[in-house]
């Protein structure tokens, strides 16, 4: 993918081609948000204006491709244990938009259960709480793990 389509070669400014060539090196490693991208390009000491039109021109091509991020990353983090509402928070940071977020989010709905559930057996070993301490512990883990909380008490149902 190269920005020729958009002007000749031999027209484009030398710092635009290594921006890039640095942007597609960046996107085969792994998906970036515009966000991350900017940052690292930046980081390098390249400026705003010349990587806008890169990130433009790549986003057309479609070698950057926010929807392609949002579904690899919350497929990657949930097989890894992580729950909606760190997902969600963590693609914000990436400069994502919410309804991105949300839709793919919402479209694993049915699926949080099960996450939950393969994280918290690999955590505890499937060993349900016995006391209020270990289901304030068990119940902690996975409210950092990003897991609503009626979700997190609901599946542990702790009866006194």
């Amino acid at each position: 993918m190269t920005l020729s389509a958009s002007r000749p070669e031999s027209a484009q400014p030398d710092s635009e081609r290594d921006i890039e060539r640095l942007a597609l090196k960046l996107l085969g490693m792994r998906e970036h948000s515009r966000l991350e991208l900017m940052r690292k390009i930046q980081a390098r000491g390249y400026g705003a204006d010349d990587a806008e039109v890169v990130l433009d021109q790549l986003e057309r091509e479609g070698a950057l491709d926010a929807g392609r991020l949002v579904e690899h990353y919350v497929s990657e983090r949930a097989a890894k244990g992580f729950g909606p509402l760190r997902i969600g928070a963590e693609l914000r940071v990436k400069g994502l938009a919410d309804d991105l977020i949300d839709g793919q989010l919402s479209a694993m709905q049915d699926a949080w259960p099960q996450y939950l559930a393969k994280a918290h057996e690999r955590r505890f070993r499937g060993c349900r709480p016995v006391d209020r301490a270990e289901l304030a512990k068990q119940a902690r883990f996975l409210d950092q793990r990003g897991f609503p909380t009626e979700t997190v008490l609901r599946f542990l149902r702790f009866d006194d």
